[in-house]
């Protein structure tokens, strides 16, 4: 069998979308959706990490620029 078809259950039918939308709610009630302070904490977190990342790229571009004009120039 192919993995399509192992994936797509026993019974071969397809949900109708009225099942699918209740099955969609009900997981969705499942989630557990963070409070606002650790939004903020995790905002805060990728942001530092992003400019931390910004600032190596930069660096190196720089870097790697005055060697390029050091060599060739």
């Amino acid at each position: 069998m192919s993995d399509r078809h192992e994936l797509a259950g026993k019974s071969g039918k397809r949900t109708s979308p009225t099942t699918f939308y209740q099955q969609v709610i009900a997981e969705l009630r499942k989630v557990v959706w963070p409070t606002r302070p650790q939004v903020i904490n995790y905002f805060w977190v990728v942001l530092v990490f992003v400019l931390v990342m910004m600032a190596i790229v930069a660096g190196l571009d720089y870097g790697f620029g005055k060697a390029m004009f050091a060599i060739f120039a």
